[in-house]
C-alpha cells in the first residue's frame, strides 16, 4: 500500500514540497511521506488522524480536504495553512490528469464551475445559506460599507477601506448616471453601493433587490436613518420577478450566484428590465481557462449553487440576449489583496465571535478565505466588470467620462460616514 500511496501522490505533485504523516496504531505504524515536483515551490507538510484517513482524502479529495481541516483531523505539520493553500493551488494550475476521470488531492478551493440549477425556491435557499449568517461575522472582516465583493487597490499600500470606496466610485464612473435616471442594484448586499450612488447623483432614484432577508432588514434599516427614503428602496425579490425598466442597472458579486444553466436567462432578464438607451455594469468573479464544476467543498459549506464561468461563456450569453458589450475591464490581483484584507481582519477579530461560532465554523471560515485568496494568486481567478447596451450611442466614445467622475466622487465619498447621507450633495 505504501509504494501504491506513493506513486499515486507522486503523480500529483509537480510543484514545491510536501510531508504527509499519518498516526500509527496498534495495527499501523506511523506512516509518513515527503512528495517533490520537478518545479521549485513552497515546501509544506499535513499530519492525518490515521491511513483511513488518507484514504478517505485521496477517494475525495476536494470535498474531505476541507472537511478533516475543519474537524482537525488534518493539521498543518510544517509551515503554515497559508502554504498549504498555496501549494495545492500552484499544483492544481500545473497538473495533468492524473487518472482519468478522477478528481486529483491538489485540487484547488473555488478552482472549479458548477451546472447547478438556480429556480427560485432553490436561489432564496442558497442565499441565505450563506448572507443570512450574522451582522458579528461580516462585521469582524468587511469594511465599514460593507463591500462583500472585490476592491480597487490602486497602490500595495491602499487601506481597504480606500480600495472598496475606489470600487464604489469606479463603478459609479462607468453607470454614467444622468440626474434624473432609475437605477437598479441587482444583489444589493447591505445597500453600501446603493446608498453611495445616492449620494453621488442627487436626483437619482436607486432600488436595491435581494433574496437575503438580513441584508434586506440592514439595509431597510439604514434608508429609515437616513434622509434619502424618498430615493432610495430596498425589496426582498428575485430579479426575474421584475416588471419594469431601469435606465441603470448595477449587479455587483451577483451573477456568481445564477449557475451555468441560468446565464442565458440572466442576460436575457437584463435585456427586458434595461431601457431603449439603458446601460447596465456587471461586476463579478470569473476564470481564467476553460469551464470547471465548483469546488464540492465550496458548493457544500460556502457557496451552494455557486458557478464561476469563463469570459467565453459570459461573452456567449451576451451574444444570444442581443444586448452589445461596450466594454470590459479584467481585474486580476484586486480580489487576491481583498481577501487578505479581509483574513488579516478576521483573525484580529475572531475571538469576539467564539461566543457565536463554534472552533470548526471558524476553521471553515479560514480556510474558505485563504482558498479564495491562493485562487486569484494561481491565477485562475479574475474579475470582470462588463458594460452593456441595447444602443451604442448610450455612452460616450471615450473613457475621459469616467476618469474624471471618478476622480471627483473617491473624493466626495471619503468626506461620508457609511451609508450616510452628506450634509451636501456632490454636484
Amino acid at each position: 500500500m505504501n509504494r501504491l500511496v506513493t506513486f499515486f501522490l507522486s503523480r500529483l505533485v509537480s510543484t514545491g514540497t510536501i510531508d504527509i504523516s499519518c498516526s500509527g496504531d496498534m495495527c499501523n505504524p506511523e506512516w509518513s511521506v515527503c512528495i517533490s515536483g520537478d518545479r521549485p515551490g513552497v515546501h509544506t507538510g499535513i499530519h492525518l488522524l490515521n491511513k483511513w484517513s488518507l484514504l478517505r482524502l485521496l477517494c475525495s479529495p476536494e470535498l474531505k480536504t476541507g472537511e478533516m481541516y475543519m474537524s482537525g483531523e488534518l493539521t498543518i505539520s510544517h509551515g503554515s495553512l497559508e502554504n498549504f493553500m498555496r501549494f495545492l493551488a500552484e499544483n492544481d494550475n500545473r497538473q495533468q490528469p492524473a487518472l482519468s476521470g478522477r478528481k486529483t488531492l491538489f485540487r484547488q478551493v473555488l478552482s472549479q464551475a458548477h451546472l447547478y440549477s438556480n429556480h427560485l425556491g432553490t436561489s432564496r435557499r442558497n442565499v441565505a445559506h450563506h448572507y443570512d449568517l450574522t451582522d458579528e461575522l461580516f462585521d469582524s472582516f468587511l469594511d465599514p460599507w460593507r463591500q462583500y465583493s472585490c476592491a480597487y487597490f490602486a497602490t500595495p499600500q491602499t487601506t481597504l477601506n480606500s480600495a472598496q470606496i475606489a470600487k464604489l466610485a469606479r463603478l459609479s464612473a462607468k453607470l454614467h448616471i444622468a440626474s434624473d435616471e432609475k437605477v437598479l442594484d441587482i444583489g444589493c448586499g447591505w445597500g453600501g453601493l446603493s446608498m453611495a450612488l445616492a449620494s453621488l447623483h442627487p436626483q437619482s432614484h436607486i432600488t436595491g433587490i435581494t433574496l437575503s432577508e438580513n441584508q434586506h432588514q440592514f439595509f431597510s434599516q439604514k434608508i429609515r436613518e437616513s434622509e434619502l427614503a424618498h430615493r432610495v428602496s430596498c425589496r426582498l425579490e428575485d430579479y426575474r420577478a421584475l416588471d419594469e425598466q431601469f435606465d441603470r442597472i448595477i449587479s455587483v458579486g451577483m451573477l456568481e450566484h445564477v449557475g451555468k444553466r441560468h446565464l442565458n436567462g440572466y442576460f436575457h432578464t437584463l435585456r427586458r428590465l434595461m431601457a431603449d438607451k439603458g446601460v447596465a455594469v456587471i461586476h463579478a468573479i470569473g476564470r481564467f481557462g476553460p469551464p470547471r464544476d465548483t469546488n464540492r467543498w465550496i458548493e457544500k459549506y460556502i457557496f451552494p449553487g455557486g458557478y464561476l464561468p469563463n469570459l467565453e461563456e459570459i461573452l456567449h450569453a451576451v451574444t444570444c440576449s442581443g444586448l452589445k458589450v461596450m466594454d470590459v475591464e479584467i481585474l486580476r490581483l484586486h480580489y487576491a489583496d481583498t481577501l487578505k484584507a479581509w483574513r488579516r481582519n478576521f483573525e484580529k477579530n475572531k475571538d469576539g465571535l467564539s461566543t457565536i461560532y463554534d472552533e470548526r465554523f471558524l476553521r471553515m471560515w479560514r480556510f474558505y478565505l485563504l482558498g479564495s485568496e491562493y485562487y486569484f494568486r494561481s491565477g485562475a481567478g479574475m474579475v470582470f466588470q462588463i458594460k452593456l447596451a441595447h444602443d451604442v450611442s448610450a455612452l460616450p466614445q471615450t473613457r475621459g467620462y469616467m476618469t474624471e467622475h471618478q476622480e471627483k466622487a473617491e473624493a466626495w465619498l471619503n468626506t461620508l460616514p457609511p451609508f450616510g447621507r452628506p450634509p451636501r450633495l456632490l454636484r
